[in-house]
């Protein structure tokens, strides 16, 4: 009667620990899934944050705003003759 009690328990233990292994290997296989979405995610954002620093880099480059103020601006470096120096 005691053996069959000590058995019993063990095979209790041996089931519990047997879904247990299951249940975490089942969770490590999905933490792995969802941290290699992550990094993949991470990558495209990284490329697409280059590619807005070049674009940055692009429209603020000072030829082209150079050009914008004096071709659509009107604008011109000023003459010595249209600077003024105001003493205190």
């Amino acid at each position: 009667m005691r053996q069959g009690l000590i058995l019993v328990a063990l095979a209790a233990a041996l089931m519990s620990t047997a879904v247990g292994v299951i249940h975490f290997k089942h969770q490590s296989r999905r933490l792995f899934a969802e941290s290699q979405e992550l990094l993949r995610e991470a990558d495209r954002l990284n490329v697409e944050w280059n590619m807005l620093q070049l674009e940055l880099a692009a429209w603020s480059a000072h030829g082209r705003i150079e050009r914008i103020a004096r071709e659509k601006l009107q604008m011109r470096m000023p003459r010595r003759t249209d600077a003024v120096i105001l003493k205190q």
